[in-house]
């Protein structure tokens, strides 16, 4: 069977609704068009359309067989054309979103680093702390940290983050190490934002919450962290966010064992339709550089 043939005749006859209207369309006679159907259904053991004397209709194995099918078809024939008309390096508008600081600290250098590899490339970072719809804000690429309910959406997962407290070498050596989450009520916390007056933990798989308090609050992650470098008090940020500092030895990790789960980190792209030759490079490469970057953070 030549299944690449198979596959675009099946196409044709989901495209047209009828196994004539197919054969028209493909200038091949209609038994042709039947025995191609026919041999892909053998082929992958379903049955892709029901057939009446009347009409056709997709099976729902045929849905899903189709929509993965005009995908295939759509990069061969991105493929063939890229090579005929000669092109060596991919071109056009790439349009990026990630969080904040994990942007900057990890996404930024990655797409520095694609435009100057690809100078054809016109590449727009846009960071931000909301998740963004890709499709609807017209958003080629995202990373996104946590779970994902899109199923509309491809992910390759790069790694893991968890959320942590921390404090200054100092701090605790006036205040003391806490070693059970209410001990930190006994302390101070530098508030982050004003959703996190509370924060969660874990203990023998359950989950409760400690309310802290403190007298400095920001905005913002960045001032937060240097007010805990300078030994203002407690504060909880995900491994990434103060990832230098643990290792600078400039915060030190408190309370490990009460930590919730790890959070996955992705790559994420829009599942429907064909994605451009600029946008498969750039994931492949943004995966390659995020790769084990969050792994090892906790």
């Amino acid at each position: 069977m030549d299944q690449l043939r198979a596959m675009r005749t099946f196409v044709q006859i989901a495209n047209d609704g009828s196994l004539t209207a197919a054969a028209r369309s493909l200038n091949c006679s209609l038994p042709t068009v039947v025995r191609l159907l026919a041999d892909l259904e053998s082929h992958l053991g379903v049955r892709l359309l029901n057939r009446t004397t009347r009409r056709l209709s997709l099976t729902a194995e045929g849905q899903h067989y189709l929509e993965q099918t005009r995908t295939i078809l759509a990069a061969i024939d991105e493929s063939e054309a890229f090579l005929r008309a000669g092109q060596i390096e991919p071109g056009g508008t790439l349009r990026v979103t990630a969080p904040v600081q994990f942007g900057q600290r990890y996404v930024a250098p990655a797409v520095t680093g694609f435009v100057r590899r690809y100078p054809a490339v016109k590449c727009q970072l846009e960071l931000n702390d909301r998740n963004v719809d890709l499709l609807q804000e017209g958003l080629d690429v995202g990373v996104r940290i946590g779970p994902l309910p899109d199923s509309t959406l491809v992910a390759r997962q790069v790694g893991h983050v968890r959320r942590m407290v921390v404090a200054a070498p100092a701090y605790l050596k006036h205040q003391g190490v806490p070693l059970d989450p209410w001990d930190l009520q006994q302390g101070k916390a530098v508030l982050a934002h004003r959703a996190m007056r509370s924060w969660r933990f874990q203990d023998k798989g359950k989950t409760f919450t400690v309310p802290v308090e403190g007298n400095l609050e920001f905005n913002q992650i960045a001032p937060a962290i240097e007010a805990c470098v300078s030994g203002m008090g407690f504060g909880m940020f995900l491994s990434y966010q103060v990832g230098e500092e643990l290792h600078s030895g400039s915060l030190v990790r408190v309370l490990a064992d009460f930590e919730l789960p790890v959070r996955p980190v992705n790559v994420i792209y829009p599942h429907a339709g064909l994605l451009p030759a600029r946008t498969r490079l750039f994931v492949d490469w943004l995966c390659h550089a995020l790769d084990g970057v969050t792994s090892m953070q906790g």
